[in-house]
C-alpha cells in the first residue's frame, strides 16, 4: 500500500513538472512587429522592436524597415535607427545598449549598434561570414566572454536541415570568432529563432520548433559547452492558443483589432524576455508564420533565472 502511494505521488509530481512553469498570456500589443526584446536600461523597461516594412505606424518620413525602442512607462516609441536593418536583438551590458541585426534576410554579415543614451548610435560589422545566410540572433555574457547565437540556412554543410543555430564568441563585443562546427543546434531539424542566456554554468536557449501541421512552438534546451544539448522534459515553453488574440493595447486601431481576432494562428515564435520588478516580462510573435504576424506580451511570476531553471527541475 505504501509503495502504491509513493508511486502515485511520484507520478503526480512528474505530471506537474510536465506542464512547465505558468506563463500568463496578456495578448497582442502590435501588428507587423515581430523580432522584439524586452530590456531594462537605466531603470526603465524598454521594448526593442524590429519594425517591418508594412507596419502602419512607422516614423514620419521613413518608408523602409528600421529598429526602435518602445518606452513602456511613457507609452511611446523612441527615435528610429538602423534604417534598412532586420531581425534585430538587444542586450544591455554595463552602461551601454547593444543591438545586433542584418541588412537583409539571409545576409552574410551581422552588424552591431551601440549607445549609452539611446540617441547617439554608433555601428560596425560584428561577424562577417561570406557565403553564409544569417537570420535571427541573440547575445549574452558568459564567464568573461560574450556568446552570440545566430540562425542560418546556408551553407548546407553547416546548416543541415534549415534552420540551424551556430555560435560565435568575443571578449570585447567588437571582434567575433566563429566557434567550431560541432557547436551547433540542431542540424537534424528545423530549429530557429534562438534566444540565449547563461546561468550557473549553463547556456539556456529557447528556439522555434516546427511541428506537423505545420505548427510552430517555442521549445527550450540547455548545454554546458554549446555542443551537447539537453531538452526540457516539461513540454514546450509556449504554443499557440486563443489567448494570443486578446487585445492588450489601447493603441490598436479597430481594423487592427478585427485583424487580430480573425487572423490564422499556428505559431508562437521569436520568444524573448527580461526580469522587471521581480517578474519575467515576455515578448513573442504569433500568426501564420508566412508574413501575417503579431507581437504579444506575457509574464511569469518570478525572475528570468527562476523561469529558465524551472524547465529543468532536479
Amino acid at each position: 500500500m505504501i509503495d502504491v502511494l509513493v508511486s502515485t505521488i511520484l507520478l503526480l509530481l512528474a505530471g506537474e513538472n510536465a506542464t512547465g512553469p505558468k506563463i500568463e498570456k496578456e495578448g497582442t500589443i502590435e501588428c507587423d512587429i515581430v523580432e522584439a526584446t524586452p530590456v531594462v536600461f537605466n531603470d526603465r523597461l524598454l521594448f526593442f522592436q524590429s519594425v517591418r516594412p508594412d507596419y502602419k505606424h512607422k516614423a514620419a518620413g521613413v518608408e523602409e524597415c528600421y529598429f526602435r525602442f518602445w518606452d513602456e512607462a511613457e507609452h511611446r516609441p523612441m527615435a528610429p535607427f538602423g534604417l534598412g536593418y532586420h531581425l534585430g536583438s538587444a542586450t544591455v551590458i554595463g552602461d551601454y545598449m547593444y543591438v545586433f541585426g542584418v541588412k537583409a534576410w539571409g545576409a552574410s554579415r551581422i552588424d552591431m549598434f551601440w549607445t549609452n543614451d539611446l540617441e547617439d548610435w554608433k555601428s560596425m560589422p560584428a561577424l562577417d561570414l561570406p557565403g553564409w545566410s544569417i537570420f535571427n540572433n541573440s547575445v549574452c555574457r558568459a564567464d568573461g566572454r560574450y556568446v552570440m547565437a545566430f540562425e542560418i540556412d546556408k551553407p548546407t554543410e553547416e546548416a543541415g536541415v534549415p534552420f540551424t543555430t551556430r555560435f560565435a564568441e568575443s571578449t570585447d563585443l567588437r571582434s567575433w570568432k566563429l566557434l567550431p562546427s560541432d557547436c551547433v543546434h540542431s542540424k537534424d531539424r528545423y530549429a530557429a529563432c534562438p534566444t540565449l542566456r547563461y546561468i550557473d554554468g549553463w547556456f539556456y536557449m529557447t528556439y522555434l520548433e516546427a511541428k506537423p501541421g505545420p505548427e510552430y512552438e517555442t521549445s527550450i534546451v540547455r548545454s554546458r559547452d554549446l555542443r551537447a544539448w539537453e531538452s526540457s522534459k516539461t513540454g514546450p515553453v509556449l504554443t499557440h492558443t486563443g489567448d494570443d488574440q486578446k487585445i492588450a493595447s489601447d493603441k490598436l486601431t479597430l481594423p487592427e483589432q478585427t485583424r487580430i481576432r480573425e487572423a490564422k494562428n499556428i505559431n508562437n515564435s521569436d520568444f524573448d524576455f527580461c526580469t522587471w520588478k521581480g517578474e519575467t516580462i515576455i515578448l513573442y510573435s504569433w500568426g501564420n508564420q508566412q508574413g501575417v504576424e503579431h507581437l504579444a506580451r506575457a509574464r511569469y511570476p518570478g525572475s528570468a533565472e527562476d523561469f529558465l531553471r524551472s524547465f529543468f527541475p532536479k
